[in-house]
């Protein structure tokens, strides 16, 4: 018997989808090989019941919950291919091949960390994607935040919410229009538009930002926005992406190939593990109405 629904990727939204498939008594299988997306970070927050939470504490507590459901397997594992095989799908994981009606992607974005000299160090420490995430735990610091494009620049500005220091780095990759040096300087927010070079580290998080020629200002914490690209499984797919490169769904999480859906950080620049979550609990409903009146129709419920 095929599965009903295989969920690739055990994060918030596909943890809060198996949960929902479960409860629905559908036939669900998540397959998730690790290591999580969030995995440098200490502390989850603005989670609901859960603010505080290691990541992976939040992960063994929903595992845990998912173990009443029989309908539901859990299997740390990687897919290596998707294909369509008739009106199924023929999933193929690392040791064994496996049918399914329906696949729900769960797999999140891939970050691509600059190889700047002490960043991947800081990464989830000193340096956050995330106010909502981990400003509250740094308030009031000497913030920076690294700006790729004029566009992005008013984030500077947003993180005034949190601290009132706050310098703004645009690494030279753009010139800064005079309307926003404008807006900057009536905010009290500095923009710094030498090329970085590198982070020092005090040795218990960031020290320093540094600068081509030897200087350097000093900062606590960094703010930024990496970019950011689909998975090669995700990519392989031939889904439709939009102009920032999320996958395209539409209100009942279809994608563009049928049978396929998503949810969660893959299809939307509004990422953070309660929107993921969420996401996937409302994914998850939908296919759970679709594929109910599938059954029904063949005569299977």
């Amino acid at each position: 018997m095929p599965h009903d629904v295989v969920i690739v990727g055990g994060g918030p939204a596909g943890l809060s989808a198996a949960l929902m498939l479960g409860r629905a008594r559908k036939n669900a299988l998540l397959c998730d090989s690790g290591p999580p997306r969030n995995a440098a970070a200490e502390h989850m927050h603005s989670f609901v019941t859960r603010d505080g939470i290691p990541p992976s504490e939040f992960r063994r507590i929903a595992r845990e919950q998912l173990q009443p459901y029989a309908s539901v397997e859990v299997r740390d594992t990687r897919i290596e291919a998707i294909e369509r095989q008739g009106k199924l799908f023929a999933v193929r994981l690392a040791s064994s091949t496996v049918l399914t009606r329906r696949v729900l992607l769960c797999t999140g974005m891939v970050d691509e960390v600059p190889h700047t000299p002490g960043y991947r160090d800081l990464w989830g420490k000193s340096i956050f994607m995330c106010p909502y995430c981990h400003g509250y735990e740094v308030r009031d610091h000497a913030f920076g935040y690294v700006a790729t494009s004029a566009q992005w620049l008013d984030f500077a500005l947003f993180l005034k919410g949190w601290s009132k220091d706050v310098i703004a780095f645009t690494d030279g990759s753009f010139p800064v229009p005079a309307e926003a040096r404008e807006k900057f300087e009536r905010a009290g927010v500095r923009i710094e538009e030498r090329r970085v070079i590198g982070l020092r580290s005090d040795g218990r998080g960031l020290a320093a930002v540094q600068f081509e020629g030897g200087d350097e200002v000093a900062r606590e914490i960094l703010f930024v926005r990496p970019p950011q690209h689909q998975t090669a499984l995700v990519a392989s797919l031939g889904l439709a992406l939009d102009e920032q490169g999320f996958v395209r769904i539409d209100a009942q999480h279809h994608t563009s190939v049928s049978g396929i859906h998503a949810a969660g950080d893959l299809t939307t620049p509004m990422q953070g593990a309660l929107f993921a979550a969420n996401a996937g609990s409302i994914a998850a409903a939908m296919l759970n109405h679709e594929l109910t009146m599938e059954l029904v129709t063949e005569g299977v419920l």
